[in-house]
């Protein structure tokens, strides 16, 4: 991957990025009301499971295969691949946080790029998952699959860590600490996410559903999920 393609790989994955993730908690802060998450150690037990198990997956593999429809113009196939991926959501809060932050993303890449707009007029009215628009960043900035699909992952547990800093709370080294600590299961899952076939494409994530709709009825909240 040249230089051109690795800073645009960190700028998509900068917390700078004007999406709102910061905003959302994807069920942790349910889980800290509800004393399921109260430590470094049982937030990165949390993490690992998601890793492993959760939607998360799901999410990576999606933006994998609809990259590789971008690169060569599949727009069919990435809309497909959007559909998909919205009813797969098991709660309205994941749902809707995926939708608005991949509407915040593709607004902004077509902003920067207008170009861009021929023939994903859809997403633009029917709403784009935030997978979908990471992976058509990455299609159209040539970024390595492999360093996409990592990327996406660092992204998604940096934001979670950030939440668990502020809810647990877990003072900042401890946050740095437990990224460090997070590596291996990243690469881990990283590589599992990558072999992973069409027909595998599925998620266990009961606990990330029930922690989401109890976050949505939760009487005080920081975040929007």
């Amino acid at each position: 991957m040249n230089s051109d393609s690795l800073l645009h790989l960190l700028q998509l994955a900068s917390p700078a990025l004007p999406v709102g993730a910061y905003s959302y908690s994807e069920g942790l802060e349910a889980l800290v009301e509800l004393g399921k998450v109260t430590s470094q150690e049982t937030l990165a037990q949390w993490l690992s499971q998601e890793l492993r198990w959760g939607a998360v997956r799901l999410e990576a593999a999606v933006m994998m295969r609809s990259c590789e429809r971008a690169r060569s113009q599949d727009f069919d196939a990435v809309i497909k691949w959007n559909c998909w991926l919205t009813a797969a959501r098991e709660t309205e809060e994941l749902r809707q946080q995926s939708l608005q932050m991949g509407r915040s993303l593709l607004k902004l890449l077509l902003d920067l790029h207008p170009e861009l707009i021929n023939g994903y007029e859809p997403l633009q009215k029917e709403g784009c998952n935030f997978a979908i628009a990471y992976a058509i960043a990455a299609a159209y900035y040539q970024i390595d699959i492999q360093a996409a699909l990592l990327a996406y992952l660092y992204s998604w547990i940096a934001n979670l860590v950030s939440a668990g800093v502020k809810l647990i709370p877990l003072g900042q080294t401890a946050g740095q600490r437990l990224l460090l600590t997070m590596q291996p299961a990243l690469e881990r899952a990283a590589e599992a996410i990558f072999m992973l076939q069409t027909d595998d494409l599925c998620s266990c994530s009961w606990g990330l559903s029930l922690a989401s709709m109890a976050h949505e009825r939760q009487y005080s909240r920081l975040f929007r999920s």
